[in-house]
């Protein structure tokens, strides 16, 4: 009796091992389908190279993946346009913004150094900085633009961990503010032409012989008395020796 039950016993392990090697890496795409509204996400995962870079990830590495998921309703949520307005590198970009490359469970959120990196940008974490912190069951989620929260665990298994956000993370280095353009140098002033018969207001050169003639034509009237008063003497002159 005992041997039989070491031998059904020994029989099951070999099986769950053979199961668990037949099961292949993970799926990431199939387990987003399987939940439902992550259509628009699927998408862009797929139109981008993010998908084929997660789950080379997963099967190449140990570290594992974290993906931040957005939903249908998230991408709804957005401004009209705002996807239609970025590059393919720049929809690239922030698809790589939801990804993490090493797994973290919820308990690990907590212990995290911000801002944390991402799968965008380089090496650097304050490229493309993502802040999240932990308050008892409660992550939250920074980007210097978008603030949400952890709304569920979409799956998680110690490798791979997909966490649903009900809002799209935008970076600030793509959606930021921009710097004002700069405005266009002025023109430069054209001098103006006066018409030489013309005489312009505040002209200085007018003034002056303005100035000059009225001198001369007090000059000329003083010359004019002084003849007068010397006629009119000579005149009382004669009159007196004529007595």
């Amino acid at each position: 009796m005992m041997m039989k039950q070491a031998l059904i016993s020994f029989l099951s392990l070999i099986l769950l091992f053979l199961l668990q090697s037949s099961s292949g890496p993970t799926n990431f795409t199939k387990i987003l389908e399987k939940v439902g509204h992550f259509s628009f996400f699927i998408r862009l995962l797929k139109a981008t190279t993010v998908r084929d870079q997660i789950e080379r990830q997963l099967n190449d590495t140990n570290s594992g993946v974290t993906v931040f998921a957005p939903t249908d309703n998230a991408f709804s949520g957005l401004s009209s346009g705002t996807l239609n307005t970025l590059s393919d590198p720049q929809k690239e970009l922030l698809i790589q913004f939801h990804v993490l490359s090493s797994y973290i469970p919820p308990t690990r959120f907590q212990t995290l150094r911000n801002p944390l990196r991402t799968n965008a940008g380089t090496n650097s974490r304050y490229e493309y900085p993502l802040n999240v912190t932990s308050s008892g069951n409660s992550v939250n989620i920074s980007t210097g633009i978008t603030n949400t929260s952890v709304s569920s665990i979409v799956y998680s298994d110690g490798q791979l961990a997909v966490y649903q956000v009900d809002k799209v993370l935008l970076p600030w280095s793509i959606f930021g503010a921009k710097p004002p353009a700069m405005a266009p140098a002025p023109a430069p002033l054209k001098p103006i032409k006066q018409n030489s018969t013309a005489v312009a207001d505040g002209d200085d050169s007018t003034d002056d012989d303005d100035h000059n003639k009225l001198n001369a034509s007090a000059a000329v009237s003083l010359m004019g008395m002084q003849h007068v008063v010397f006629l009119f003497g000579a005149s009382m002159v004669l009159a007196i020796f004529s007595l």
